[in-house]
């Protein structure tokens, strides 16, 4: 791979170049901010961008919005993202129009260099790459979304079926009628689109829906 590396730490910056080499990997580019990444990418034609979400003078989304700029001239140009953190609001611009040829990795969560690399390789194949700790709380954040839909009374009777509780037990409950109850669950399984299917229990999507947004 011919790879652009744009971290702004000068020891992390040559160590990432370093690894590539050791793996037989060409660096064609470094640079300590996001400034230009964009046309960089276009002079260096690199297989693989290395870029670090925070980045000068802000070290708050320079690098994603480079990253944005990147793909806005090469829609197909290969960027793996090292992060200390999961900054879900900048993940989700990044994967909402085209996941392919992307990386999301956690920088603390890298056990081994190997492992590093072949993800960096993956994504420059036109694979994704994502820390299993970023897909969790993408999920999360999906969740708490289409939960926000739902009535007082609806996340209350979720609530209760997370719970275990019948149809039955979460009528006597509100005290209000089975059917009530009924048309409460009907109205929580469209919101969440789950539509009926012989292949999976949505009763039990719901919940797992209602979990992972951690309410």
């Amino acid at each position: 791979m011919r790879v652009t590396i744009v971290e702004d730490s000068v020891l992390l910056r040559e160590g990432i170049a370093r690894l590539f080499a050791e793996f037989g990997h060409e660096v064609v580019h470094t640079a300590a901010s996001a400034d230009g990444a964009a046309d960089d990418a276009i002079a260096h034609t690199p297989d693989l961008v290395v870029m670090d979400v925070r980045l000068p003078p802000t070290f708050t989304d320079e690098g994603v919005r480079a990253a944005l700029a990147i793909r806005a001239v090469r829609p197909q140009q290969p960027i793996v993202v090292p992060s200390h953190y999961v900054e879900e609001r900048y993940a989700i611009e990044l994967l909402q129009s085209d996941a392919s040829a992307l990386g999301y990795l956690l920088k603390d969560r890298v056990g081994e260099v190997r492992q590093f690399i072949e993800g960096c390789e993956r994504v420059a194949a036109g694979g994704t790459v994502l820390d299993p700790e970023v897909v969790a709380q993408l999920f999360a954040t999906r969740a708490r979304s289409r939960l926000e839909g739902l009535t007082p009374r609806e996340r209350e009777v979720l609530a209760l079926m997370a719970e275990g509780h019948s149809n039955l037990g979460i009528a006597q409950r509100f005290v209000i009628s089975e059917n009530a109850v009924e048309k409460h669950i009907s109205s929580v399984f469209r919101k969440l689109d789950l539509a009926p299917s012989d292949l999976e229990h949505r009763r039990v999507l719901a919940v797992l829906e209602f979990l992972r947004a951690g309410r």
